[in-house]
């Protein structure tokens, strides 16, 4: 048995449309680096997914490719131990994508929560690309084509696993076979990261967002503008934790859990002030992100570098992809010439 068969398989990956964030550290890439010494991880670059709300804006997707590709390694991503790939590089994809089409309907896409949401924030209505509705699909491929068991996401990416596995059920009923396994979504201890704004969850598109390479100027621009308690007026005040994102942030960042609750309780009492617990957060943030900030930074030196792990990487995955399309291709009796 090979060293890959005999542990887990993880795909997970990220639509190349900007830089990545504390939203993206804190949900899955933080997991992902965890668990690369246990599990076989596949990271994929999602830049045809990218396309479905950013057809007219290609160089946008093309540019960010290197510059997640940086934040993977800067983070701790081993290419000894993960694979990453290019999903535009893989054929065997879209051919699985066209298959599992057949085996969804219209309906059952435009009830996918996911979906619905990313609809409206974007303001499409009706006006939906037909690519971006079919998004669940296209992972669904994703995911199938690489056999894996494990998805490293977001709270809010549960729907998407779901249908992803209704459609590995009905792909798996039809042939007769269980040639496609169910995939289960590991979640991070840590819930949705809202934006600095407070308002919803951090993302590119809402511009809340601090990124992996975020100076030491920035990090603190973002801290300073932090929603807290707005009727915490006085230090001598008692404040809310809840809701509060300067506390929502230190639960996720600050390694002293002990320290952090004791905060808390002093803040609930009232004597700590905005701008001691900003502070605090403050530091967590430029420890976080300094070192992330110098290795990306020396990566970027040597863009031949990245540019040969994802050429390596993507020609392993296209040999790996293209088996389960020929599988399922036999399953359903297609010819294979």
């Amino acid at each position: 048995m090979t060293e890959s068969a005999e542990r887990p398989i993880i795909l997970t990956g990220d639509r190349p449309t900007g830089q990545l964030h504390l939203g993206h550290f804190a949900g899955s890439l933080r997991t992902r680096v965890g668990l690369q010494d246990s599990h076989q991880q596949y990271l994929l670059l999602a830049d045809t997914q990218a396309l479905t709300d950013n057809a007219d804006n290609v160089e946008k997707v093309q540019r960010n490719i290197i510059e997640v590709a940086l934040d993977y390694l800067a983070v701790g991503i081993d290419p000894t131990k993960t694979t990453i790939c290019i999903q535009s590089c893989l054929p065997a994809l879209f051919e699985l994508t066209s298959y599992y089409m057949n085996f969804v309907t219209v309906a059952r896409l435009e009830r996918n929560p996911t979906i619905k949401t990313e609809i409206q924030m974007r303001g499409f209505e009706r006006d939906i690309p037909a690519g971006f509705l079919c998004y669940p699909v296209s992972q669904a491929a994703d995911i199938t084509a690489f056999k894996a068991t494990l998805v490293p996401v977001g709270e809010d990416q549960i729907p998407m696993i779901e249908q992803t596995n209704e459609v590995v059920r009905r792909v798996n009923r039809q042939i007769g076979n269980d040639i496609l396994p169910e995939c289960k979504a590991l979640l991070s201890n840590v819930g949705r990261l809202p934006g600095f704004d407070g308002k919803a969850k951090m993302s590119k598109s809402l511009g809340n967002t601090i990124v992996l390479d975020a100076s030491d100027k920035d990090i603190k621009k973002a801290v300073n503008a932090m929603y807290t308690d707005p009727n915490h007026l006085r230090i001598e005040d008692p404040g809310q934790v809840e809701g509060n994102v300067v506390f929502t942030y230190l639960d996720a960042f600050d390694p002293n859990k002990a320290e952090v609750e004791e905060l808390k309780a002093h803040y609930r009492r009232g004597g700590l002030g905005d701008g001691t617990v900003k502070k605090r957060l403050e530091g967590v943030l430029k420890e976080l992100i300094g070192p992330i900030r110098e290795r990306r930074q020396e990566l970027a030196k040597d863009p031949t570098y990245v540019m040969d792990i994802l050429r390596d990487g993507t020609d392993k995955c296209r040999l790996i992809t293209q088996d389960t399309l020929d599988e399922v291709k036999a399953g359903l009796g297609l010819f294979r010439f």
